[in-house]
């Protein structure tokens, strides 16, 4: 077993865990810390139990909006980027299309 050291909302906890999670266990603290911090300036002040929910039900929103299928914003993004240089390809090829030729 291994030990590993999480820092989530201000806080650092010790967990035993599986020799070689301890990286995913710190990317999932990680995130975790990050709603936290978000939450925190939502709410302001407030107790670290709550705060703590609210990071929960942060990350159990994102999780439920991705279970339903809700598009990622990052792809969505980038599908509109595709979207623009396939449109801009396809009036460059027209344009030379209609160029006449030096035959």
């Amino acid at each position: 077993m291994a030990q590993v050291k999480l820092n989530v909302g201000g806080r650092s906890y010790e967990l035993l865990c599986r020799d070689g999670e301890e990286p995913h266990l710190e990317m999932l603290a990680s995130m975790l810390d990050a709603k936290a911090r978000d939450a925190g300036q939502l709410v302001g002040t407030t107790n670290e139990a709550r705060q703590l929910l609210l990071a929960g039900l942060l990350l159990a929103d994102e999780l439920s909006d991705l279970r339903a299928g809700a598009p990622d914003p990052a792809k969505a993004a980038l599908a509109r980027t595709l979207d623009q240089l396939a449109a801009r390809v396809e009036s460059l090829a027209d344009h030379l299309e209609k160029r006449p030729t030096n035959t």
